[in-house]
């Protein structure tokens, strides 16, 4: 499968196209995270992983920094309707990533 459309991915959030699940407002709430640092990092993010595999529709991972603090993004799109879908985010850890918050540690 190809990957997400960039492009497409941001038209809908400009556009304010987005679909926002429960468990995802949830774990936003504890992990203190706003939606507003989620688009930040939708619209200017680095797209640093792409899950072509991901099912109804491929993914990426995000990678912005709001408030000079790292934020992980997770998002697909459906190019056809032009929605994006909110699927996780997370401050990612030096214990699993790398100082460049691209690279995952090796185990």
């Amino acid at each position: 499968m190809k990957p997400l459309d960039l492009e497409a991915l941001r038209k809908a959030v400009r556009e304010g196209r987005l679909e926002w699940r429960k468990h995802v407002l949830q774990k936003l709430a504890e992990r203190g995270i706003a939606q507003s640092a989620v688009l930040e990092v939708l619209a200017s993010g680095e797209r640093i992983r792409d899950y072509t595999e991901d099912r109804p529709f491929p993914s990426a991972l995000f990678l912005g920094y709001v408030g000079g603090r790292p934020l992980h993004v997770v998002a697909s799109c459906d190019e056809l309707n032009g929605q994006a879908f909110i699927i996780t985010a997370y401050e990612p850890s030096l214990a699993v990533f790398e100082a460049d918050y691209r690279t995952k540690r090796q185990s």
